[in-house]
């Protein structure tokens, strides 16, 4: 598995290498100059966009209604048996670190796997992970159509129609509101780490 995800994390960095990619931001770029580490200065705001899902009271939301406050955005889906559980995890204590600064954030969980998770099931998911957790799904054309707008990865692997994987990537993505996409984090970065580099983005805004 490793060395699927390790394939995955080569695949996301060659769709960002359509043009001339940098991952630091030099200091007189943007006011988040200080807060960078991963974060792409040029070409990033191609990263992210419009979106239509549906939540998990079966509601039609945009990327605006979702955005509403800092959030840590990720792509997954509720059968994931070992990838997501921690990540989302590792997302829902960096939003609980953070509260305890006093910056409110919203962990978004948008499925890649639209045909078993149905908004019920989006929201239970939801319900377990964290209080504020916003999840999201929809048709296949919607999920593909945020998907393609943060440049991620996912493929249905062959197995029985209820018991399959679904290879992905794994990054997470700060997105703030009005502005969008600023950075994202990879799976190593712990929720102290995470939630540092939120603070920074908010206290700069």
């Amino acid at each position: 598995m490793t060395r699927l995800y390790s394939l995955l994390a080569v695949l996301f960095i060659a769709v960002l290498a359509g043009g001339t990619w940098f991952f630091t931001r030099s200091s007189g770029e943007d006011k988040f100059a200080q807060c960078g580490g991963s974060t792409i200065a040029s070409g990033g705001d191609t990263i992210g966009g419009p979106f239509e899902l549906i939540n998990a009271k079966g509601e039609l939301v945009t990327d605006r209604d979702v955005f509403t406050e800092p959030s840590i955005l990720y792509f997954g889906y509720t059968f994931c048996p070992d990838v997501c559980p921690l990540d989302v995890t590792r997302n829902a204590d960096a939003v609980d670190l953070l509260a305890e600064r006093g910056i409110s954030t919203t962990p978004v969980f948008v499925s890649i796997d639209p045909e078993r998770d149905t908004p019920e099931v989006m929201g239970d998911y939801a319900e377990n992970m964290h209080e504020k957790m916003i999840a999201l799904t929809g048709s296949l054309e919607q999920v593909k159509a945020a998907s393609r707008a943060y440049k991620t990865y996912f493929k249905r692997q062959p197995g029985d129609e209820d018991y399959y994987l679904v290879d992905h990537s794994t990054f997470a993505y700060l997105v703030l509101p009005e502005i969008g996409f600023v950075d994202f984090f990879r799976r190593d970065e712990t929720p102290e780490q995470v939630a540092d580099k939120v603070s920074c983005y908010v206290e700069n805004m």
